[in-house]
């Protein structure tokens, strides 16, 4: 019997490895990394609290009416967006990397987990946050955020914009007070419009339109004002902030009044909403549905693509509005990928919808001069004051005012400048932002992206495939040299394509006296199949007695192709000018 010796050296090694680890993850950078709050609280002083205060406030007063609207746009009851704008604010605080970002609830996410309220109940919208979060922390844990670099802008702005488009079309239900559903898409709800416009309520439109041309005006009117200018633009800045608390405060003191006065409520409200902290408990991995029961497995079944696209859409806009307002300082991908996955987790035990970064309150953040995520506590506590004392106050909100918040924001997030950039400079990229806008507005927001990667992946392979290989010919006084650039990198699905166009050229300039080049000046990489088949080709025409020499190959290029074929040595050269090859292979043979 044959006893192995024991490499002693390697299982120390493998000791020391697992020591050094284990001190890197539990050393005060690693806990510093993954724990920032641990980081800026210390921190925190006197002079950064004030305007760490503002802010909180300041983005409070949009966070509430814009977390209530958000609810309703998924068909869920108000409370549900104030608990996902109270929980992951709390997680964030701890967890997240960015000052400056707020998270929460936001229009794409409270669109794509509409359809599954709206046709199942608002357990799918719960379940949908968890496993959003389960996937987003694997993601951020196993360092996969390089994925998100595979989908390119047009095809964000292509889903974006499809995505606004769908909120926007759903809120005319709300605008014009119809009868009837808003619809699971654009097109679905821009034809049950027209279907039920007959039941349109006259006084849902009157306020619906004015709060749309108030927050118009407001937004104006505070252009030009900051918070360090004097009182009076300071006065018009604060406004101009708050323009989506006053024209939901407003709407809702003309119900109440109307309501007390008249004994009558013209408008449609969004009605009572739960009160209170909410209550801890584990997410509905199994719901029932009219009679039916539904299993996780079941669940997971129908929310199909859309339990990758929801975590791969908040990781998206996450990552972009943090490096938008990390104000050129590196944004830690992976941490923000942890602190968005556990604010979901966390946020589905408490019967919150899906979350992710909010540019609209990021941007008031930013505006408002935070200094420290500390103004994320003030936000926190106001939510928590508004859940505790006001939700009785919040039943004569009208759904017109939540309608007009909603369809301005959307038009903001429409970046029209795209298409004409992209028309001028790019058609290909226009049509992969077209094909993913068309698919989104009429098939569904998960179908819209999923088929824009697909589109532009199969373009890129197709691409790669196919490289643009231009053949041209130099005359001399002996023969014509046939000049073939291969430019790039040549991957092993170009090979054939590679091989055809070196034997056309050979076939259409078959004269005995002229000489094929490969010209690999521009050549930076070419693997073993693509090699092989150059190395088949020039066997095979030295059988016909022609001539094919590779210039300005690598050296590296040069030694793969030799250790399929030593004979053809000769055939590389080096050379600046091609007309000096007639000379080279001469001088080779």
């Amino acid at each position: 019997m044959t006893i192995l010796p024991v490499n002693h050296s390697e299982n120390t090694n493998g000791v020391r490895k697992r020591i050094r680890c284990k001190k890197n993850l539990c050393s005060a950078k690693t806990v510093k990394k993954r724990f920032p709050i641990v980081e800026w609280l210390p921190k925190c002083n006197t002079t950064k609290i004030t305007p760490d205060i503002i802010a909180g406030i300041t983005v409070a007063l949009t966070a509430i009416p814009q977390g209530i609207a958000y609810a309703v746009i998924a068909g869920l009851t108000p409370e549900y967006g104030l608990y996902a704008s109270l929980t992951s604010g709390i997680v964030y605080l701890i967890f997240g990397s960015c000052m400056n970002v707020t998270v929460g609830p936001t229009a794409i996410m409270a669109a794509m987990v509409a359809k599954y309220v709206y046709n199942y109940s608002g357990d799918f919208a719960v379940l949908a946050a968890f496993i959003a979060g389960v996937v987003e922390l694997t993601i951020g844990i196993l360092h996969l955020g390089f994925l998100i670099e595979f989908i390119s802008m047009p095809v964000i702005s292509g889903f974006t914009t499809a995505a606004a488009l769908q909120i926007a079309s759903a809120q005319l239900k709300a605008l014009f007070g119809l009868d009837g559903l808003s619809g699971d898409n654009f097109g679905d709800s821009v034809y049950n419009f027209i279907l039920n416009i007959r039941t349109v309520k006259l006084w849902n439109p009157v306020l619906g339109f004015l709060s749309i041309g108030v927050l118009v005006l407001l937004k104006r009117f505070g252009e030009g004002c900051g918070r360090n200018d004097a009182t009076v633009k300071q006065l018009k800045w604060l406004i101009s902030l708050s323009r989506n608390a006053i024209v939901v405060v407003v709407g809702m003191i003309i119900a109440y009044t109307l309501k007390v006065v008249t004994d009558t409520e013209p408008f449609i409200l969004i009605g009572e909403i739960g009160k209170g902290i909410p209550k801890v408990t584990l997410p509905p991995f199994t719901t029932t549905v009219a009679n039916e029961t539904y299993s996780f497995v079941d669940m997971l079944q129908v929310y199909g693509p859309q339990s990758i696209i929801i975590p791969l859409v908040a990781i998206i806009e996450t990552v972009a509005i943090s490096k938008a307002f990390a104000g050129g300082k590196p944004v830690d991908a992976t941490q923000e990928m942890i602190a968005v996955g556990l604010c979901n987790i966390i946020g589905s035990l408490v019967g919150s919808m899906p979350i992710t970064g909010s540019f609209t309150r990021t941007a008031l953040n930013h505006a408002s001069g935070v200094q420290t995520p500390a103004g994320g506590i003030v936000t926190c506590l106001i939510i928590l004051l508004a859940l505790s004392l006001l939700t009785s106050t919040f039943y004569f909100i009208p759904k017109a005012s939540l309608a007009a918040l909603i369809m301005t924001a959307m038009f903001s997030m429409i970046d029209f400048a795209i298409f004409g950039r992209l028309w001028r400079n790019n058609n290909l990229e226009l049509f992969f932002l077209l094909v993913t806008m068309v698919v989104a507005m009429f098939f569904g927001l998960e179908y819209g992206i999923l088929v824009g990667i697909i589109v532009e992946a199969a373009t890129l392979l197709y691409l790669t495939a196919r490289p643009k290989i231009d053949i041209n010919t130099v005359s001399t006084d002996k023969g014509q040299i046939v000049r073939i650039p291969l430019n790039g990198r040549l991957s092993y699905c170009a090979a054939e394509h590679v091989r055809r166009k070196v034997q056309k050229a050979a076939q259409s300039y078959n004269a005995s006296n002229n000489i094929i080049v490969v010209d690999g000046s521009n050549l930076r990489k070419m693997d073993s199949t693509v090699a092989s088949n150059l190395m088949t080709i020039a066997q095979d025409l030295d059988i016909t007695s022609r001539k094919i020499v590779f210039l300005n190959f690598s050296n590296e290029i040069v030694k793969l192709c030799l250790d399929l074929n030593q004979n053809h040595i000769h055939k590389f050269i080096l050379s600046s000018n091609v007309e000096t090859v007639y000379h080279d292979v001469c001088h080779n043979s």
